[in-house]
């Protein structure tokens, strides 16, 4: 095979801050060795100049590595296109969006004759799992790719809402949990937002506005509704019997797609909103093996994800699970849309949500003022102001650290006396010693206030019955856990807290009630439903950690493999 290399690659768009520097991981050139190993994978292909390769929003679309000419990436903005880069000889297409199968956001299309090697979606899966270099090379092209795209918007989604708005911070938080690039307008600040308004036809009170593709317009889109729109996740097919179904794509559900698709299952993931769970919407994790300077819960998270398409699972997000029905051999998963899955094993991976405050008008403020997450989403509706963290974790310890950078004050309400029992040690020694912060303890929440935003807050003080009222415009509440588990009463067994019982905690009248079909017991984290496990945070006795819920994962396929076999 013979190649031609050009001395450059043409014009690019400059790189974000931080990225530049890191262009030759971005845009990286294969070696001839690397090449003849991708080429055993593909066929080779030629372009007239000017054709298309692929548009943006194509799905099922194969990677091509450039062997002659040069292959451009443009963005289209209407009917004005906006440069990306311009590949080479022996460099390659594609980002995170290739390995999920999920829609393209940018344009590919011939600059000159070009000559390139096509690899089909299927064969490149193959050749990640197969080749160490080459899965680390584009892995790594692939994940900064996503970032650029991700830093300078260069998506397929344009968001026009308010800072002041529930709806529309929990369509932009929805995006950056499933790492979809995106460009905000806010109504209160963008000087032409008006005339954007009126070219789409929309008036200011249907915000949030989310533009697809420069096409679809929806009015305050549900979860679901902006999957669809963006192609976000898998396409389910109702025929298919999975060998795995893992309901919840935290930590724990996570792990058990990893280690599931690696070993040849064929692993579908659900999940209700995006990827992550709580660990997802954690600050920074310091205490997870293998990271000593610690992680973001979301970025954790995100490279969990790729891992799972990386190895052929299949990530569904925005899918509510309704309920599971037995049929004969299999299980029956009915979501909320009316879709139906079938497989022959199940992991409910649901997690817990935090509980809620324990006051009046608490709906009226959650998205403006109460939230129950401390990302960067967040934290920018509330830079310099006065803020409120209540509980008396690590999550609650990690999201007063992280506030305190940006807030003026962070006062911390924990409802115990001591924060030992509940909360790492290193956590709490950074919040002896970080200024801002002020704990408060033996304290709760007993009012809000505010019109249209939270506006104060009375907390009472229990050791002396004194009340307070502050003028405070941001609560953040990280306090207990609920299991997320409504959708499975009746299903299988519960304590009284609503965590599922499994293996040696089923109890012989959860057996008799189930009918259990089998001669042996359940399994280590086996419900006592035949072939329906549960894993991480949802599971009754279960420990509440991150690295904890990635173990039940690991050893949670171990059973599924042993059950299959029945």
């Amino acid at each position: 095979m013979t190649t031609t290399r050009s001395s450059s690659s043409g014009p690019a768009a400059p790189l974000p801050e931080g990225l530049e520097a890191r262009r030759a991981q971005v845009f990286p050139a294969l070696t001839d060795a690397q090449l003849a190993r991708v080429a055993a994978h593909g066929v080779e292909q030629q372009f007239s100049d000017g054709e298309i390769l692929w548009e943006q929003g194509d799905t099922h679309r194969p990677m091509f590595v450039v062997l002659e000419g040069e292959l451009e990436l443009v963005h289209p903005r209407g009917q004005a296109e906006e440069l990306v880069n311009v590949l080479g000889a022996m460099e390659f297409t594609g980002e995170v969006s290739l390995l999920g199968d999920s829609p393209s956001f940018v344009r590919g299309r011939a600059r000159g004759a070009l000559r390139v090697i096509r690899l089909e979606h299927a064969r490149l899966l193959s050749l990640l799992q197969t080749d160490a270099e080459l899965s680390e090379l584009m892995m790594r092209a692939f994940i900064l790719r996503r970032v650029a795209l991700f830093s300078t918007g260069q998506g397929d989604a344009i968001v026009i809402g308010s800072r002041d708005s529930a709806a529309t911070t929990r369509l932009l938080a929805f995006l950056v949990q499933n790492g979809h690039p995106h460009r905000y307008v806010d109504v209160d600040r963008d000087a032409d937002v008006q005339a954007l308004l009126d070219q789409l036809h929309v008036a200011i009170h249907e915000i949030p506005i989310l533009l697809c593709s420069g096409e679809r317009v929806l009015r305050n889109p549900t979860d679901a509704e902006a999957a669809e729109c963006l192609g976000l996740g898998a396409t389910l097919e109702p025929g298919v019997v999975h060998d795995v179904v893992i309901c919840g794509a935290g930590p724990s559900g996570l792990s058990a797609a990893v280690y599931g698709a690696s070993e040849g299952l064929d692993v579908l993931l659900l999940e209700a909103h995006g990827p992550g769970g709580q660990a997802g919407s954690s600050s920074k994790i310091e205490n997870y093996l293998g990271f000593p300077t610690g992680i973001t819960g979301g970025a954790l998270m995100a490279r969990a994800v790729l891992q799972a398409e990386k190895f052929g699972a299949k990530l569904a997000v925005a899918r509510p699970v309704l309920g599971i029905h037995c049929d004969r051999g299999s299980y029956r998963i009915e979501l909320t849309a009316g879709e139906i899955v079938r497989t022959r094993a199940v992991i409910i991976a649901t997690g817990a949500e935090y509980r809620k405050l324990d006051v009046a008008d608490l709906e009226r403020f959650e998205g403006v003022g109460v939230s129950y997450a401390a990302t960067y989403v967040e934290a920018q509706l509330c830079s310099a102001d006065e803020v409120i963290v209540v509980g008396g974790g690590n999550s609650a310890g990690q999201a007063a650290t992280f506030l305190a950078r940006s807030s003026r004050c962070v006062h911390l309400l924990v409802r115990g006396s001591d924060l030992a029992a509940s909360m790492s040690r290193y956590l709490i020694r950074r919040i002896e010693e970080t200024p801002n912060i002020t704990m408060h303890r033996r304290t709760k929440i007993v009012a809000l206030h505010g019109k249209e935003h939270l506006e104060s807050v009375t907390w009472r003080d229990e050791s002396t019955g004194e009340e307070s009222t502050h003028p405070i415009r941001h609560v953040f509440t990280m306090a207990g856990a609920n299991p997320n588990t409504e959708w499975l009463r009746g299903i299988v067994a519960m304590d009284p807290h609503g965590f599922i019982v499994t293996g040696s905690d089923v109890t012989d009248e959860d057996l008799q009630a189930a009918e259990w079909p089998l001669r042996r017991h359940p399994f280590l984290f086996e419900t006592n439903r035949p072939h329906i496990f549960a894993i991480g945070d949802v599971r009754a006795s279960s420990i509440k950690r991150v690295a904890s819920a990635v173990g039940e994962g690991s050893v949670c396929i171990q059973l599924v493999h042993q059950a299959l076999t029945e």
